[in-house]
């Protein structure tokens, strides 16, 4: 890991963002311009928030607001794995920072059943939106079947605790559940103690 000053910056950037009352399309507009600032250099990510887990894809958590208005969310996955369908319920931003993922997107019909409506391929840069407003239910899988790959969430609340659906590929029955996250303790984003040493003469 190289220097996280790029995710404080993106913290503060987006703190002010929503401190300005935006609304959505707002929010995601100028939300994916600061994002996409930070997915162009994927090393300040610690090592801790970028390990694939052999069995399932990981959500560590980097930043959540005080008042809970946006998280921050690193996604890894080993190779060929992917979610269940599933929705966020609350605006958000995904961009590719390493590897690959495949997005497929799904709406109901009006006999509530699941219909797929496109797919995306994201790469590094890339930036995909999702919200209850413009389509909010997908599923994300691993592009590449021989390394993992990674994706940087930013949401409009604190995802991890937030009541969500997932739903039945065939009937589109949907089940609660509230994700969580991988990890234990966030990145120290605020220690400025090694820049103070590598300054020191």
């Amino acid at each position: 890991m190289s220097d996280i000053a790029p995710l404080r910056d993106f913290v503060a950037g987006m703190t002010r963002l929503i401190d300005s009352g935006g609304v959505e399309h707002v929010l995601l507009n100028d939300g994916q311009t600061l994002l996409e600032e930070l997915i162009v250099d994927d090393g300040w990510l610690p090592d801790a928030c970028a390990a694939p887990d052999p069995d399932r894809y990981s959500q560590y958590l980097l930043w959540c607001d005080p008042f809970e208005r946006f998280s921050v969310v690193s996604f890894v996955w080993g190779p060929g794995q992917t979610t269940p369908i599933h929705d966020h319920t609350v605006w958000g931003l995904i961009g590719m920072l390493r590897g690959s993922e495949i997005g497929e997107n799904f709406s109901l019909d009006q006999e509530g059943k699941l219909e797929k409506t496109d797919e995306e391929v994201l790469k590094p840069g890339l930036v995909s939106a999702v919200s209850p407003t413009i389509g909010d239910i997908h599923k994300v899988s691993n592009a590449l079947n021989d390394q993992p790959s990674i994706s940087i969430h930013v949401y409009g609340a604190n995802i991890g605790a937030v009541r969500r659906h997932v739903f039945d590929s065939g009937t589109g029955t949907q089940k609660d559940f509230i994700s969580g996250y991988s990890n234990d303790a966030v990145p120290n984003l605020f220690d400025r103690s090694s820049e103070k040493q590598s300054g020191d003469a």
